[in-house]
């Protein structure tokens, strides 16, 4: 475990007393690798030069739970690491918009796409090739006759929001969606590849899957007006819903409950600082979860060396 008072250059530089420790802050441990590296690097940030607490709270992974937790206000939970927008729409406009208990920082951009291993590219690389039964047969692994890909974890909106989409075009007749964990589904992935055999599954950027393993995104239709029309919350979503185009670039969100501009306000400045652009996370997922190095020890080594962009975030 390493000292805080290695870290005392920067809290000078950042104006921050390390005595300044304020309450905990307790931060979501979500189920996807970026979302995690983030929340390892923002406990890092508070408890070394910010010389204050924060705790990941093992297994706080619902999203529903957090928003709800960071709406109280009351310290069970205070902060969201990677909010995908607009897959959470509902939850924003209740409680950032209507409620105000929530804040966040300004966003980096996250792509989202369906992929297949490149060995698979020159039989499948667009939408349209998923029409064709020779080729979803390819991809049927139960014999019930359809072809299965992944369309994530049963808690993401994004999986409704793939569900939407083989509807709309079309594909329902041919495939159907594999719902499992991520863990599960890379521990497939990663037997599949070894193996050459076929995958069709959703991913996005950052992640460490794009530095693993060469990877090919089918071919979707560009943006129109009217391509995506999706409620999620309805009880019908998939019957009420269409979407028929490429997903647009994802706005990507640290939120944190607006509770902690009064029980931690330096780490409320903080959270409010924080900039990614998506290389730096690409970099943390690759050595804390691919390289299987210590988490805490590779957030605190990004710290080290990136003084002026940590002060940026404590100072502001």
């Amino acid at each position: 475990m390493k000292t805080i008072s290695k870290y005392a250059a920067i809290a000078l530089l950042a104006g921050t007393s390390l005595a300044g420790a304020q309450e905990k802050v307790m931060i979501s441990d979500l189920s996807w690798n970026g979302a995690r590296a983030i929340g390892h690097v923002l406990a890092a940030v508070i408890n070394g030069p910010m010389g204050s607490q924060a705790e990941i709270v093992t297994g706080m992974n619902q999203q529903p739970v957090i928003f709800a937790g960071m709406d109280k206000g009351d310290g069970s939970i205070d902060v969201h690491t990677d909010m995908w927008m607009p897959n959470w729409q509902a939850a924003w406009d209740q409680y950032i918009v209507d409620n105000e208990t929530v804040d966040h920082n300004q966003p980096y951009k996250g792509t989202s796409n369906l992929y297949v291993p490149s060995y698979m590219a020159d039989r499948v690389s667009s939408i349209d090739d998923l029409n064709n039964p020779e080729i979803a047969a390819m991809f049927d692994t139960d014999g019930d006759g359809l072809g299965e890909y992944w369309a994530g974890d049963v808690t993401w909106a994004s999986t409704k929001r793939w569900q939407i989409k083989f509807k709309s075009y079309g594909l329902d007749g041919l495939w159907e969606p594999n719902i499992v964990s991520a863990d599960t589904f890379k521990a497939g992935l990663a037997a599949a590849y070894a193996s050459s055999k076929p995958q069709l599954f959703y991913h996005w950027t950052p992640e460490a899957l794009h530095v693993q393993y060469d990877l090919t995104a089918l071919e979707e239709p560009e943006r129109f007006d009217g391509c995506e029309d999706v409620d999620l919350d309805a009880e019908n979503w998939l019957e009420v819903s269409h979407f028929e185009c490429v997903i647009a670039p994802n706005d990507i969100y640290v939120a944190f409950s607006k509770s902690l501009w009064e029980r931690n306000p330096a780490v409320a400045k903080m959270l409010k600082n924080v900039q990614f652009n998506g290389n730096e996370i690409n970099g943390w997922i690759v050595e804390m979860f691919t390289n299987k190095r210590d988490p805490q020890e590779v957030a605190e080594e990004w710290i080290e060396e990136n003084p002026d962009i940590v002060n940026g975030w404590i100072n502001g």
